[in-house]
Protein backbone atom coordinates (compact mmCIF):
# COMPACT_ATOMS: atom_id res chain seq x y z
CA UNK A 1 0.00 0.00 0.00
CA UNK A 2 0.96 3.76 -0.37
CA UNK A 3 -0.27 5.79 1.83
CA UNK A 4 1.92 8.51 1.25
CA UNK A 5 3.69 9.79 -1.66
CA UNK A 6 7.34 11.71 -1.05
CA UNK A 7 8.55 14.19 -3.01
CA UNK A 8 11.54 15.44 -1.70
CA UNK A 9 10.24 17.85 1.72
CA UNK A 10 6.64 17.10 0.13
CA UNK A 11 4.71 14.06 1.42
CA UNK A 12 1.17 14.15 -0.45
CA UNK A 13 -1.31 11.79 0.64
CA UNK A 14 -2.60 9.13 -2.43
CA UNK A 15 -5.83 9.72 -0.79
CA UNK A 16 -6.22 13.35 -1.35
CA UNK A 17 -4.79 12.59 -4.86
CA UNK A 18 -7.49 10.00 -5.71
CA UNK A 19 -9.91 12.51 -4.37
CA UNK A 20 -8.77 15.17 -6.68
CA UNK A 21 -8.96 12.63 -9.87
CA UNK A 22 -12.34 11.71 -8.46
CA UNK A 23 -13.72 15.24 -8.91
CA UNK A 24 -11.84 16.00 -12.23
CA UNK A 25 -13.40 13.21 -13.76
CA UNK A 26 -16.83 13.97 -12.45
CA UNK A 27 -16.22 17.31 -13.65
CA UNK A 28 -15.58 16.18 -17.32
CA UNK A 29 -18.77 13.40 -17.01
CA UNK A 30 -21.00 16.25 -15.82
CA UNK A 31 -19.88 19.03 -18.12
CA UNK A 32 -20.14 16.46 -21.14
CA UNK A 33 -23.94 15.68 -19.72
CA UNK A 34 -25.23 19.54 -19.51
CA UNK A 35 -24.04 19.93 -22.91
CA UNK A 36 -26.00 16.98 -24.78
CA UNK A 37 -28.79 18.06 -23.09
CA UNK A 38 -28.33 21.94 -23.41
CA UNK A 39 -28.63 22.89 -19.97
CA UNK A 40 -26.55 26.56 -19.15
CA UNK A 41 -24.88 25.48 -16.17
CA UNK A 42 -21.50 25.88 -14.77
CA UNK A 43 -20.13 22.33 -14.34
CA UNK A 44 -17.53 23.90 -12.00
CA UNK A 45 -19.82 25.40 -9.33
CA UNK A 46 -21.70 21.87 -9.21
CA UNK A 47 -18.62 20.03 -8.64
CA UNK A 48 -16.62 22.28 -6.83
CA UNK A 49 -18.89 23.49 -4.10
CA UNK A 50 -20.58 19.88 -3.17
CA UNK A 51 -16.85 18.65 -2.88
CA UNK A 52 -16.11 21.15 -0.20
CA UNK A 53 -19.32 20.57 1.46
CA UNK A 54 -18.93 16.93 1.33
CA UNK A 55 -15.07 17.06 3.23
CA UNK A 56 -16.68 19.54 5.72
CA UNK A 57 -19.37 17.43 6.33
CA UNK A 58 -17.49 14.23 6.71
CA UNK A 59 -15.00 15.37 8.86
CA UNK A 60 -17.80 17.50 11.17
CA UNK A 61 -19.96 14.10 11.47
CA UNK A 62 -16.44 12.44 12.39
CA UNK A 63 -15.39 14.66 15.37
CA UNK A 64 -19.04 14.65 16.15
CA UNK A 65 -19.08 10.86 17.09
CA UNK A 66 -16.23 10.83 19.75
CA UNK A 67 -16.92 14.61 21.42
CA UNK A 68 -14.95 13.30 24.36
CA UNK A 69 -12.06 13.18 21.83
CA UNK A 70 -13.21 16.70 20.74
CA UNK A 71 -13.37 18.63 24.18
CA UNK A 72 -9.51 17.12 24.78
CA UNK A 73 -7.92 18.73 21.16
CA UNK A 74 -10.26 20.37 19.14
CA UNK A 75 -7.40 21.87 17.26
CA UNK A 76 -5.85 18.62 16.61
CA UNK A 77 -8.84 16.76 15.59
CA UNK A 78 -10.61 19.09 13.34
CA UNK A 79 -7.57 20.34 11.63
CA UNK A 80 -5.78 16.61 11.26
CA UNK A 81 -5.68 14.54 7.93
CA UNK A 82 -7.28 11.74 9.04
CA UNK A 83 -10.87 11.11 10.15
CA UNK A 84 -13.26 11.44 7.69
CA UNK A 85 -17.10 9.72 7.70
CA UNK A 86 -18.89 8.97 4.50
CA UNK A 87 -22.14 9.30 5.69
CA UNK A 88 -21.33 13.16 6.75
CA UNK A 89 -19.91 13.67 3.50
CA UNK A 90 -22.95 12.09 1.67
CA UNK A 91 -25.24 14.49 3.42
CA UNK A 92 -23.47 17.57 3.00
CA UNK A 93 -22.61 17.15 -0.24
CA UNK A 94 -26.08 16.56 -1.72
CA UNK A 95 -27.78 19.45 0.24
CA UNK A 96 -25.27 21.56 -1.64
CA UNK A 97 -25.80 19.99 -4.94
CA UNK A 98 -29.38 20.30 -4.19
CA UNK A 99 -29.45 24.26 -3.31
CA UNK A 100 -27.19 24.74 -6.39
CA UNK A 101 -29.26 23.06 -8.99
CA UNK A 102 -31.86 24.70 -7.76
CA UNK A 103 -30.61 28.19 -7.94
CA UNK A 104 -29.40 27.38 -11.48
CA UNK A 105 -32.93 26.03 -12.68
CA UNK A 106 -34.36 29.24 -11.29
CA UNK A 107 -31.73 31.26 -13.06
CA UNK A 108 -32.89 29.71 -16.31
CA UNK A 109 -36.42 29.78 -16.40
CA UNK A 110 -35.81 33.52 -15.17
CA UNK A 111 -34.34 33.77 -18.46
CA UNK A 112 -36.42 32.23 -20.36
CA UNK A 113 -34.45 28.97 -20.78
CA UNK A 114 -36.66 26.19 -19.09
CA UNK A 115 -34.79 24.30 -16.66
CA UNK A 116 -36.02 21.78 -14.30
CA UNK A 117 -34.51 20.81 -11.02
CA UNK A 118 -34.56 17.10 -11.99
CA UNK A 119 -33.18 17.56 -15.04
CA UNK A 120 -30.06 18.72 -13.63
CA UNK A 121 -30.44 15.96 -11.16
CA UNK A 122 -29.92 13.30 -13.90
CA UNK A 123 -27.20 14.73 -15.28
CA UNK A 124 -24.90 15.01 -12.11
CA UNK A 125 -25.90 11.45 -11.78
CA UNK A 126 -23.27 9.28 -13.73
CA UNK A 127 -20.69 12.03 -12.98
CA UNK A 128 -21.81 11.21 -9.05
CA UNK A 129 -21.24 7.59 -9.60
CA UNK A 130 -17.97 7.32 -11.29
CA UNK A 131 -16.46 10.10 -8.72
CA UNK A 132 -17.52 7.77 -5.66
CA UNK A 133 -16.03 4.94 -7.05
CA UNK A 134 -12.57 6.48 -8.57
CA UNK A 135 -12.52 7.76 -5.11
CA UNK A 136 -12.50 4.63 -3.64
CA UNK A 137 -9.02 3.92 -4.86
CA UNK A 138 -7.58 6.16 -2.48
CA UNK A 139 -8.95 4.14 0.08
CA UNK A 140 -7.28 1.28 -1.02
CA UNK A 141 -3.59 2.80 -1.83
CA UNK A 142 -3.83 4.80 1.65
CA UNK A 143 -4.78 0.90 3.58
CA UNK A 144 -7.69 3.08 5.71
CA UNK A 145 -9.64 0.25 6.74
CA UNK A 146 -12.38 0.50 4.60
CA UNK A 147 -11.72 -2.95 3.11
CA UNK A 148 -13.93 -5.79 4.27
CA UNK A 149 -13.80 -8.89 6.51
CA UNK A 150 -11.25 -11.81 6.28
CA UNK A 151 -11.72 -13.99 3.20
CA UNK A 152 -9.40 -16.86 1.65
CA UNK A 153 -10.85 -16.10 -1.57
CA UNK A 154 -7.66 -15.81 -4.22
CA UNK A 155 -7.72 -12.00 -4.37
CA UNK A 156 -8.01 -11.01 -1.06
CA UNK A 157 -5.43 -8.76 0.40
CA UNK A 158 -3.58 -7.61 3.36
CA UNK A 159 -2.41 -4.24 4.44
CA UNK A 160 0.26 -4.43 6.67
CA UNK A 161 1.30 -1.06 6.37
CA UNK A 162 -1.64 0.60 5.95
CA UNK A 163 -3.04 3.91 7.97
CA UNK A 164 -5.55 0.72 9.50
CA UNK A 165 -2.94 -2.25 9.34
CA UNK A 166 -3.79 -5.44 9.16
CA UNK A 167 -1.79 -8.67 8.34
CA UNK A 168 -4.97 -10.64 7.36
CA UNK A 169 -6.34 -11.38 4.07
CA UNK A 170 -9.17 -9.40 3.55
CA UNK A 171 -12.46 -8.63 0.99
CA UNK A 172 -10.27 -5.56 -0.90
CA UNK A 173 -14.12 -3.70 -0.93
CA UNK A 174 -12.80 -0.80 -2.44
CA UNK A 175 -12.45 -2.39 -5.85
CA UNK A 176 -15.63 -4.06 -5.70
CA UNK A 177 -17.11 -0.63 -5.09
CA UNK A 178 -14.87 0.83 -8.36
CA UNK A 179 -16.36 -2.14 -10.13
CA UNK A 180 -19.80 -1.55 -9.66
CA UNK A 181 -19.75 2.24 -9.06
CA UNK A 182 -17.96 2.11 -13.42
CA UNK A 183 -21.25 -0.36 -14.74
CA UNK A 184 -23.23 2.06 -12.72
CA UNK A 185 -22.43 5.22 -14.17
CA UNK A 186 -21.97 3.51 -17.83
CA UNK A 187 -25.38 2.35 -17.48
CA UNK A 188 -27.24 6.12 -16.02
CA UNK A 189 -25.07 7.30 -19.25
CA UNK A 190 -27.29 5.62 -21.18
CA UNK A 191 -30.37 5.90 -19.83
CA UNK A 192 -29.59 10.16 -20.27
CA UNK A 193 -28.77 9.43 -23.95
CA UNK A 194 -32.04 7.46 -24.65
CA UNK A 195 -33.44 11.00 -22.61
CA UNK A 196 -31.79 13.13 -25.24
CA UNK A 197 -33.05 11.19 -28.14
CA UNK A 198 -36.57 11.20 -26.49
CA UNK A 199 -36.65 14.69 -26.54
CA UNK A 200 -34.94 15.36 -29.97
CA UNK A 201 -37.65 13.19 -31.08
CA UNK A 202 -40.95 14.86 -29.47
CA UNK A 203 -39.34 18.63 -30.34
CA UNK A 204 -39.14 17.41 -34.22
CA UNK A 205 -43.36 15.90 -33.82
CA UNK A 206 -44.21 18.89 -31.67
CA UNK A 207 -42.69 21.25 -34.96
CA UNK A 208 -44.94 19.03 -37.38
CA UNK A 209 -47.49 18.88 -35.16
CA UNK A 210 -47.09 22.80 -34.62
CA UNK A 211 -47.78 23.31 -39.03
CA UNK A 212 -50.01 21.23 -39.23
CA UNK A 213 -52.11 22.60 -36.49
CA UNK A 214 -51.45 26.35 -38.01
CA UNK A 215 -53.40 25.08 -41.08
CA UNK A 216 -56.27 22.65 -39.82
CA UNK A 217 -57.04 24.86 -36.42
CA UNK A 218 -56.67 23.60 -32.99
CA UNK A 219 -56.24 20.27 -33.74
CA UNK A 220 -51.89 19.94 -33.52
CA UNK A 221 -52.01 21.89 -30.14
CA UNK A 222 -54.17 18.94 -29.32
CA UNK A 223 -52.34 16.12 -30.62
CA UNK A 224 -49.13 18.00 -29.06
CA UNK A 225 -50.30 17.82 -25.59
CA UNK A 226 -50.74 14.29 -25.72
CA UNK A 227 -47.00 13.63 -26.94
CA UNK A 228 -46.08 15.26 -23.37
CA UNK A 229 -48.01 13.12 -21.28
CA UNK A 230 -45.88 10.27 -23.56
CA UNK A 231 -42.42 12.86 -23.11
CA UNK A 232 -39.37 11.19 -21.06
CA UNK A 233 -39.61 12.49 -17.70
CA UNK A 234 -37.48 14.22 -15.88
CA UNK A 235 -35.71 12.68 -12.80
CA UNK A 236 -35.14 8.73 -13.87
CA UNK A 237 -31.42 9.15 -13.95
CA UNK A 238 -31.85 10.46 -10.71
CA UNK A 239 -34.14 7.80 -9.51
CA UNK A 240 -31.98 4.86 -10.91
CA UNK A 241 -28.83 6.47 -9.57
CA UNK A 242 -30.50 6.56 -5.91
CA UNK A 243 -31.73 2.63 -6.23
CA UNK A 244 -28.88 1.23 -7.89
CA UNK A 245 -25.97 2.73 -5.55
CA UNK A 246 -27.67 2.59 -2.54
CA UNK A 247 -28.54 -1.37 -2.68
CA UNK A 248 -24.55 -1.65 -4.57
CA UNK A 249 -23.25 0.23 -0.71
CA UNK A 250 -26.19 -1.62 1.37
CA UNK A 251 -24.56 -4.84 -0.25
CA UNK A 252 -20.71 -3.99 0.74
CA UNK A 253 -21.28 -3.18 3.95
CA UNK A 254 -22.21 -7.04 4.57
CA UNK A 255 -18.28 -7.64 3.91
CA UNK A 256 -17.05 -4.67 5.62
CA UNK A 257 -16.06 -3.88 9.05
CA UNK A 258 -17.94 -1.09 9.84
CA UNK A 259 -19.34 -1.07 13.28
CA UNK A 260 -23.21 -1.67 13.70
CA UNK A 261 -25.83 0.71 14.93
CA UNK A 262 -29.31 1.07 13.29
CA UNK A 263 -30.60 -1.54 14.25
CA UNK A 264 -27.99 -4.03 12.99
CA UNK A 265 -26.90 -1.48 10.38
CA UNK A 266 -24.07 -0.03 9.78
CA UNK A 267 -24.60 3.89 9.17
CA UNK A 268 -24.15 3.71 5.62
CA UNK A 269 -26.61 1.07 5.54
CA UNK A 270 -28.97 2.88 7.09
CA UNK A 271 -28.10 6.01 4.59
CA UNK A 272 -28.53 3.44 1.56
CA UNK A 273 -32.04 1.96 2.71
CA UNK A 274 -33.70 6.22 2.69
CA UNK A 275 -31.41 6.21 -0.49
CA UNK A 276 -33.36 2.96 -2.06
CA UNK A 277 -37.02 3.46 -0.73
CA UNK A 278 -36.01 7.40 -1.70
CA UNK A 279 -35.84 6.55 -5.69
CA UNK A 280 -37.90 3.91 -5.75
CA UNK A 281 -40.78 6.26 -4.75
CA UNK A 282 -39.38 8.77 -6.87
CA UNK A 283 -39.48 6.40 -9.91
CA UNK A 284 -42.62 5.40 -9.26
CA UNK A 285 -44.32 8.62 -8.99
CA UNK A 286 -42.74 9.87 -12.54
CA UNK A 287 -45.08 8.81 -14.57
CA UNK A 288 -47.87 9.87 -12.70
CA UNK A 289 -46.97 13.26 -13.09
Amino acid sequence: MIPFLHIGPLTIPTFGLCVAAALIAAFLVLRADLRRRGIDAEAESLVAFPACAGIIGAKLYHVLESPRELFADPIGLLFSQYGFAWFGGLIAGTAAFFWIARRIAQRNTAAGRATRLLEILDAGSPAAALGYGIGRIGCLLSGDGDYGIPTSLPWGMSFPHGLVPTTQRVHPTPIYELIVACVIAWWLWRVGARAVAERAKLAKAEASLAGKGSASGSGGKFESGMLHVNAYRDGIVFAQYLVWTGLARFLVEFIRINPRSFFGLTNAQAASVVSVVAGLVLWWRLPRR
